[in-house]
């Protein structure tokens, strides 16, 4: 999130652990230039976990009316596969991002 701030300097804005109206809390949403991005960030601990956030995102996509979210994992594994990918949940698209 630190590098966020001087990206979206003036044009737009992030938010950390936003509430939504039904009390659940999102890692972060960035406005920018007219766009909302919502991200989740998890630290992998396996499978299930994974798919309960990328369930977790889908809901708050649905939430905000949107079709494409992000999910940052965060694996500390020795033998890790990183990279980028893109999955489909329900009628959304997450990208998700393993570093």
């Amino acid at each position: 999130m630190l590098y966020l701030k001087p990206i979206i300097n003036g044009v737009g804005n992030y938010y950390v652990e936003s509430r939504t109206r039904n009390q659940e809390r999102t890692d972060l949403i960035v406005d920018y230039m007219g766009k909302r991005y919502v991200i989740e960030m998890k630290i992998w601990r396996g499978n299930a976990y994974n798919e309960r956030g990328e369930d977790q995102l889908s809901s708050y996509l649905e939430y905000y009316h949107l079709k494409k979210g992000y999910m940052l994992s965060f694996n500390f594994n020795q033998k890790k596969k990183t990279g980028v990918r893109e999955i489909k949940v329900k009628d959304r698209i997450l990208i998700e991002a393993v570093v």
